[in-house]
């Protein structure tokens, strides 16, 4: 069973809105943010030629632990993202190494379209994560090929032990890893049917007419099409398996969250 561990409640991270769909236990939030493919990074760019605009960029991360490797979903983690050695969020977190570089880390599911009687109150099922830390490179090289491993095994499980590795020098050269220390986060969960008002509810002609439920949304592995080059026979057995899994698993959570009672 998943331990009580949660992410405390302060100013920056408290949900009011809707509070009774907020999560601050440490397996949900991690478990949100380990499933969904793209993880959106927010930082403050500080630059006196820059717009004061945040930036914002799209990147692969998981949750983990170097010096636990076996920690669970609900155990106190890290987040690690890879990206190009030059690319700005990089340098900056080189020029921020003492504290780290403060970021936001936020990741999305739907799960489907909520219909209502009214377009006011149409909505999503969804799930959401928000994560707020501090960014520092990691330099240690056993620490930074562990963290490329669980960053590829999140995309597809087995396909690092199935592709060339280790990574060649110049490959791990040009590849920056980033350790996020989580300082606070929370998530938000939305599931169940429409949530019409009762003045509507109370009206046939509207009723009558206007159809109401979840259309359950969930993410779709497909047939895998190989390339040109490629001079293997079928598809390899880890491949499958993890799609059909996939599948399986997205579908029926989208089902199960379409009749879920609020």
């Amino acid at each position: 069973m998943p331990r009580d561990l949660a992410y405390p409640k302060e100013r920056g991270n408290t949900i009011h809105r809707e509070s009774e769909r907020a999560r601050y236990d440490l397996h949900t939030i991690h478990s949100i943010i380990n499933t969904t493919p793209v993880l959106h990074v927010s930082f403050n760019v500080v630059d006196s030629g820059q717009k004061p605009f945040p930036a914002i960029l799209p990147m692969i991360g998981q949750m983990g632990s170097f010096s636990h490797p076996s920690a669970a979903l609900e155990d106190i983690l890290d987040c690690y993202l890879h990206g190009y050695v030059s690319s700005r969020v990089m340098k900056i977190a080189r020029e921020n190494s003492d504290e780290g570089l403060p970021v936001t880390i936020a990741a999305t599911k739907c799960d489907g379209l909520v219909l209502s009687l009214t377009p006011f109150s149409h909505s999503y099922n969804y799930r959401s994560a928000v994560l707020f830390g501090y960014a520092t490179l990691v330099d240690d090289k056993e620490e930074k090929l562990w963290a490329m491993r669980l960053i590829t095994e999140s995309v597809l499980k087995g396909q690092w032990e199935h592709s060339r590795t280790p990574p060649e020098s110049g490959e791990l050269s040009s590849t920056t890893v980033l350790r996020i220390r989580i300082a606070s986060g929370s998530g938000k969960i939305r599931d169940g049917e429409p949530h019409d008002d009762k003045k509507d509810l109370d009206r046939p002609d509207l009723t009558s007419k206007v159809w109401t439920g979840v259309i359950p949304m969930w993410e779709t592995l497909g047939e895998p099409v190989a390339s040109r080059s490629n001079r293997v026979e079928g598809v390899p057995d880890h491949i499958r398996s993890f799609s059909d899994r996939f599948n399986e698993k997205s579908q029926a959570y989208a089902q199960k969250a379409a009749r879920d009672r609020q």
